[in-house]
């Protein structure tokens, strides 16, 4: 019996008036179940399918709604007309690099400043505004210094600054606290005065808001900017921030640059992971963002603003050598943690009976123990704690699932902690080790607590219950690749099909994947399905399906695989299930 390895939450199916409606008005009545995912998605009329389908940068907001925006304008004009010389902070992730590529690149090559940039180290400064970048500015003459994805709680940093000449800027996305820092401005669409209509704008997307307020009140061209739109929509990806509004524009727009003419260094490392045209959100995920953030995690984040900003394809060659070859040690180094990880709680008998998993190892690498708590996350589905030791404390990052708070229940364990930060899924932080056992004993009190009784699952959504006829190459040209960027606030849909045959023995892949031939009887093949990493969870179960002729369920995404110039549609499978006829 073959049991899915999560909850399938339907969907409500719209209702059939909005349906038709929408369907008359874009003259599309042959495919309902397109219909009904718009409708589901809260697109109802013309002009909002208009909208989302045909993304506009003439439906951006104006940059002045975003609170302090005017000062911040004029105080770098101010500073641009006098010659100041101007540091540039960002971080060391995806979103932080390419917001400093993306405003250094611009005021240095279209507004000659007299500008440079600073990225913290990982390991000796830690996230955020350090005292060595402020104390960089201060020693080499900077008198205005520009955060970008970093600095709303830098309340000291910001404060040392100004006691020392130095006018500060902060350009952040992230939730601040009851109190901004004291800076010049503060260009934080989620500070609770700001009226900016678009809250879940990236680090970079606010550096970007800040250079087209430039423009605007200098009367620039904008098509500078525009050429950078490749950078912002990798900060999007990466970021993981809700794909609608300005994001859905600016990742729109984005990806065709990616697909045309992207910047030199993401142009060679599309063209080393083989991506052409059309660019997926997938294809930076899964491609890009790991290169870049391996700089930051592996050695220093400085390799992936010089990858960003080179010139041209030999520079960038040149510059991401060593960035490629770091995201290959971060592989092996990732991969050896997991399997230990996976190791400690297969031994550890407390571990096992919790509700939640901290491991702690002194020797593994702070820069991927993020990564390594997704993917032990991922295997136990429960709030995860990975931790190492760094500079006398223990530190680490923690991962949650849907449900349960972690950023709240580091709150409630602050008496442990020296520090901690994020958000509701992911957050990080530090202790000190005399603290750990008792940490480890609270948290999982908490999530006790904060978890109903029972085995945890994911849920999956169901979008459409989609027949196997309607699955056509029309269907994903012309319908499905119009709902795309796909990503968070827009996900690729989960289409579920019942009463399936296996029309041959399933297929064993390399390592755990397997391949299925589908369709309606067991003697009538439609379509290949692919599932990655599912062999353990369902090989046995398909196996008894196909021998005794059994109907199945799937829940999977509709994807076109390419092969010496042929396209045929697949399913990648999400998750399966007993037929219930």
């Amino acid at each position: 019996m073959i049991q899915p390895k999560k909850n399938w939450i339907p969907v409500p199916i719209p209702a059939p008036d909005k349906v038709q409606a929408l369907g008359e008005a874009l003259k599309v009545t042959k495919n309902p179940y397109f219909l009904q995912l718009l409708v589901s998605r809260g697109i109802e009329t013309f002009d909002q399918a208009k909208a989302f389908m045909l993304p506009s940068l003439d439906l951006l907001h104006d940059p002045f709604l975003m609170k302090d925006m005017d000062v911040a304008v004029e105080r770098l004009g101010l500073a641009l007309e006098n010659g100041e010389k101007i540091l540039i902070y960002g971080d060391y992730d995806v979103d932080g690099t390419t917001s400093v590529a993306l405003v250094y690149g611009y005021l240095t090559e279209m507004l000659g400043a007299d500008c440079d940039y600073y990225i913290p180290d990982r390991y000796s400064e830690g996230y955020g505004v350090s005292q060595a970048g402020v104390q960089f500015a201060a020693d080499n003459g900077y008198s205005l210094l520009i955060s970008l994805d970093c600095g709303i709680k830098a309340h000291e940093k910001v404060a040392w600054c100004h006691e020392q000449g130095i006018d500060f800027i902060v350009c952040d996305h992230h939730l601040p606290d009851e109190t901004l820092p004291n800076a010049l401005a503060v260009l934080d669409p989620k500070r609770t005065d700001c009226g900016y209509p678009f809250k879940e704008l990236t680090g970079c997307g606010v550096g970007f808001k800040l250079l087209s307020a430039f423009a605007q009140a200098n009367d620039l061209e904008m098509e500078p900017l525009w050429d950078r739109l490749d950078l912002l929509a990798c900060s999007i990806a990466a970021d993981m921030v809700p794909i609608l509004d300005e994001n859905r524009i600016f990742a729109y727009w984005g990806l065709q640059k990616l697909g045309t003419s992207p910047s030199p260094g993401l142009d060679y490392l599309l063209q080393k992971a083989s991506k052409k045209a059309p660019i997926q959100i997938s294809d930076i995920v899964f491609s890009i963002s790991p290169i870049i953030n391996a700089a930051g995690r592996m050695d220093h984040a400085h390799g992936a603003v010089k990858l960003l900003l080179a010139s041209d394809l030999t520079e960038a060659q040149m510059m991401a050598e060593s960035v490629i070859q770091q995201n290959l040690d971060r592989r092996v180094v990732e991969k050896e943690i997991v399997q230990q990880a996976l190791a400690m709680f297969s031994e550890n008998t407390f571990l096992q009976k919790a509700k939640s998993t901290v491991l702690f190892q002194a020797g593994w690498h702070k820069g991927v123990v993020g990564i390594v708590a997704s993917k032990i996350q991922e295997v136990y589905f429960r709030p995860t704690i990975i931790l190492t030791e760094s500079l006398g404390q223990i530190v680490g990052s923690a991962r949650s699932v849907k449900g349960f708070d972690i950023h709240h229940a580091l709150e409630q364990s602050a008496d442990l902690l020296e520090q901690f930060g994020g958000h509701t899924h992911a957050a990080g932080l530090h202790l000190k080790p005399e603290n750990l056992e008792a940490f480890i004993a609270r948290f999982e009190e908490l999530v006790q607590a904060g978890i109903p009784d029972g085995k945890i699952k994911a849920d999956l959504s169901l979008d459409v219950s989609l027949p196997m006829e309607s699955i056509t190459l029309g269907f994903y040209d012309n319908l499905l690749t119009r709902l795309s960027p796909y990503g968070p606030g827009n996900m690729l849909p989960n289409f579920h099909s019942e009463n399936l045959y296996l029309t041959k023995a399933p297929f064993i892949m390399k390592e755990d994947h397997l391949k299925l031939m589908i369709g309606l009887h067991p003697s009538q093949t439609m379509f290949e399905a692919v599932g990655f990493g599912i062999r353990k969870d369902f090989y046995e179960g398909l196996m008894e399906a196909y021998e005794q002729q059994k109907p199945i369920e799937l829940v999977y995404h509709v994807e076109v695989n390419e092969f010496r110039g042929q396209r045929n549609l697949q399913m990648r499978i999400l998750d399966i299930s007993q037929s219930k006829k």
